[in-house]
């Protein structure tokens, strides 16, 4: 047996009067002088932080990640430096649309957002089972999870909201495809691959920047429901996930991924077929193939969802050296809103919290805030430069600077036709007819599904925008999803 603890209150003070208030007589009214229910009960009310706003319901685990294959030629990361070497981890899987409360296997993106404990600081790699997404622009972004959400009449979700949205964004084609397929639903965390999605950059020792693409492909095997094994799932056990990583974990049958990455050198980014910066597509394997890199583990479980998973907070904006951004418009966008919204969900301070703090050394001229946690510098100066301490800028952690090609600002069109950016359909005809013949069929049976519950007056404008967007996808993906809807193709 541990030593015997006494019960406290939250300033320290042990107590004895946990289950019963102070009142006057047996069966009069409680006394204001109960400190320890006004103390329980303020402290309930304020138990609950804001969800995030996407990827909302979400599990996590920690790991190591270990260095498998040399690629110090494209980078100079130190994470990446040796074969061997190995760097502690933090991974949040989620659902991206769905509430706290929602099914884990509801059809939806999964969030695969990664942090790495390295010497140079934490490199947060935030990304999705799918390697694109809906959108290419941020301006786009609010206006999406909107129609993910609830309406805000019926405070329903709504499928006539998203095909609405989907058809009239035709660069969504290519993700909304892989949402309706089977990896849309996939059984639990430990059965989907992980992409970074954005296009990013390494630079490695001689100062060359090579573009990359991040994958972490799945040791499992990609596994996934059907549409209905998915909704009975739903039913059944709605925290199906949460629970299959944790009891993995705990049994140790530790899940592990195959970081590889695709590279491409900076050069052949200016002419390359596609606009390699445009997250609605993919850079061909045969263009591009992968390079594996490394594996990632994950062995332990947090000890405290709240603390350790709930108050996780990841944003592409954390880099290390050696690892960079790209001109990619909605990594861009990320760069912002990210540490913006775990600063209102958790506080300026939110880097504080041991599940973000870096472990090897922060040292900068932050003070003050909501929840200071730290030392707040404790008696050392406030302002930078100084004669007094001895932090200095790293003169060799310097940013190569981004080249710009185009220096002429404008408002420039996402989907221009004069650069090629208007082909929202080869990638996702290419994709369809890769498919096995099952796969075309659950395809076309969950769009055919989702699309039928599309209603109100805008029904068939609706209806008929989306078939010509999966008709010049593929001829007969559009003519079989018409034949399932039992309407006629009017284009």
């Amino acid at each position: 047996m541990s030593e015997e603890k006494k019960l406290t209150t939250a300033s320290g003070r042990p107590f004895y009067e946990k289950e019963d208030s102070l009142t006057v007589g047996r069966r009069g009214p409680i006394l204001l002088e109960d400190y320890v229910l006004h103390e329980s009960m303020a402290h309930f009310n304020r138990e609950r932080i804001p969800e995030r706003v996407v990827h909302a319901k979400g599990s996590g685990a920690f790991g190591t990640f270990t260095v498998t294959h040399d690629i110090t030629k494209y980078t100079k990361a130190k994470m990446f430096s040796e074969i061997g070497k190995k760097t502690d981890m933090l991974a949040r899987f989620s659902t991206v649309g769905g509430e706290k409360g929602s099914a884990d296997s509801d059809r939806d993106p999964r969030g695969f957002a990664l942090k790495f404990y390295t010497e140079d600081g934490n490199w947060d790699l935030v990304g999705n089972n799918t390697p694109v997404f809906f959108i290419k622009d941020p301006k786009k972004f609010g206006d999406f999870i909107h129609t993910q959400k609830r309406h805000p009449f019926t405070n329903m979700k709504s499928q006539t909201m998203r095909w609405d949205f989907w058809s009239l964004n035709p660069e969504s084609l290519h993700q909304v495809l892989i949402l309706m397929s089977d990896r849309g639903t996939p059984y639990g965390f430990r059965h989907m691959n992980g992409y970074g999605s954005h296009t990013f950059s390494m630079i490695n020792a001689n100062d060359e920047r090579f573009y990359v693409k991040f994958h972490f492909k799945t040791d499992q095997g990609i596994k996934n429901f059907t549409d209905e094994e998915s909704v009975e799932m739903a039913g059944k056990n709605p925290d199906f996930a949460q629970q299959d990583l944790l009891e993995h974990i705990e049994e140790g049958k530790f899940p592990t991924w195959t970081l590889k990455i695709q590279v491409m050198p900076e050069e052949e980014a200016k002419n390359y077929k596609w606009n390699p910066f445009d997250l609605s597509k993919v850079w061909p394997h045969g263009d591009y193939p992968l390079i594996e890199v490394g594996k990632m583990e994950l062995n332990k479980n947090a000890d405290n969802y709240f603390a350790q998973i709930e108050q996780s907070a990841f944003a592409p904006a954390h880099i290390v050296d050696g690892i960079g951004y790209s001109p990619d418009k909605m990594l861009q966008g990320r760069l912002l809103s990210y540490p913006d919204a775990h600063r209102y969900r958790l506080g300026a301070n939110y880097e504080q919290i041991p599940v973000n703090r870096c472990p090897y050394a922060v040292n900068n001229y932050q003070r003050d805030g909501f929840m200071t946690v730290s030392d707040n510098g404790g008696r050392s100066e406030n302002y930078f430069p100084n004669s007094f301490d001895n932090i200095k800028k790293a003169e060799d952690y310097k940013l190569k600077p981004p080249r710009i090609t185009d220096a002429e600002a404008d408002w420039y069109d996402r989907n221009a036709s004069v650069s090629g950016d208007d082909d929202h359909y080869t990638q996702p005809g290419d994709l369809y007819r890769l498919m096995s013949d099952e796969a075309k069929a659950h395809l076309v049976h969950n769009t055919v599904g989702s699309m039928s519950q599309i209603e109100g007056p805008k029904k068939e404008e609706i209806t008929q925008r989306q078939l010509q967007h999966w008709y010049k996808a593929d001829k007969e993906l559009g003519e079989k999803i018409a034949e399932g809807l039992g309407v006629q193709i009017n284009f």
